[in-house]
């Protein structure tokens, strides 16, 4: 490899920010990684150089056995399996880049695994709580009917609280009877979402009465604030979270939330998973699939609960018998001792 001897030398860290600064650039320019995905891998890698700095191994010279010092310290940290799997993925890509990029000759997180993955299956809201926390904005306030719109398309076609933000009026293709749009997913890959008839008609209200009052010239953003300005994802968080409240939702609601919320009522009605992984745009049906587990274990829950309530039906039964039955030994007993009585002379 060329220019091994000059570039095996010992990185400070100017040299090692100088590194995460091309390796972002690339996946920002070559694979339209998102600005979230980016600050993940940004906190992920120096993290990873706070680790190296403190026990002084260079960068370049990392081995295997430094990797596994690192995973077991976090593992010690009782950092959660997940985000541990997050990070040696987000090295072995890295040190990919250096790799290609003629910064080392070998990979040392090649073939290495994270901890295997704790299965928790998502949460998700009863159609009860939906109804309710789309209808806690003020429906005679502008910023209530953006918020009733941006709630109802939160669950009406299931998209990431990124792809809210980076909706724009084009985007839209709406009528009374529902809709679709164009969104821009992880990768900037885009795909069409359908939108029913509530959420269909929550967007054109408020894009008739609400946005234009809103809206600065030449705003191109679908969901606006008060300055006229795009939305943004904090603020999309807060809208969500303030509405939970106001319709006495007692635990933590979030976007993302609603996500979880529209696969699982889809599947809960029906709808085949292949379809319902296009529209959340996943890129395998394995990410999908876990919202069936959840439909088969409330599916178990209703049987179990059937059986409970015939179990209980049937003891009532048996226990009204015996109460019968008892009764009439006792009935008997009593016209048994009279009849004795007037026999007597």
């Amino acid at each position: 490899m060329s220019g091994t001897t000059n570039v095996l030398r010992n990185t400070d860290e100017s040299t090692a920010e100088a590194l995460l600064a091309a390796y972002l650039g690339m996946l920002a320019a070559e694979r339209n990684r998102s600005a979230y995905t980016l600050r993940n891998y940004t906190t992920d890698l120096r993290h990873f150089f706070a680790f190296l700095a403190a026990d002084q191994i260079d960068l370049l010279n990392a081995d295997r056995h430094t990797v596994r010092s690192y995973l077991a310290s976090l593992m010690e940290a009782h950092i959660a399996p997940a985000s541990i799997a997050r990070k040696v993925s987000t090295l072995r890509s890295f040190y990919r880049f250096l790799i290609q990029t003629e910064r080392v000759e070998t990979n040392p997180c090649e073939g290495m695994r994270g901890p295997k993955r704790e299965r928790r299956l998502p949460n998700f809201l009863s159609e009860e709580e939906v109804s309710a926390l789309v209808a806690a904005p003020e429906p005679d306030k502008p910023s209530g009917l953006r918020n009733r719109a941006l709630l109802e398309l939160l669950y009406a076609a299931g998209v990431r609280v990124s792809e809210v933000f980076n909706l724009n009026t084009a985007d839209l293709d709406m009528s009374d009877s529902g809709g679709a749009l164009r969104v821009r997913g992880k990768g900037n890959k885009q795909r069409m979402v359908l939108v029913g008839r509530p959420a269909a008609r929550a967007l054109q209200r408020y894009l008739r009465e609400s946005r234009p009052k809103l809206a600065k010239r030449g705003e191109e953003a679908l969901f606006l604030n008060r300055d006229g300005e795009r939305l943004s994802v904090r603020a999309v968080q807060g809208i969500v979270r303030r509405s939970a409240l106001a319709c006495g939702l007692d635990r933590r609601i979030y976007p993302h939330l609603l996500r979880h919320t529209f696969a699982t009522h889809m599947l809960d009605g029906g709808a085949d998973l292949r379809i319902v992984q296009e529209l959340m745009g996943h890129a395998s049906a394995n990410t999908t699939q876990v919202y069936l587990h959840v439909t088969e274990a409330r599916q178990r829950q209703v049987y179990e609960g059937a059986w409970d309530a015939m179990a209980d039906s049937y003891r009532q039964v048996f226990e009204e018998r015996q109460r019968v039955r008892q009764e009439a030994q006792t009935t008997g007993e009593e016209g048994t001792d009279e009849d004795t009585a007037d026999q007597r002379p």
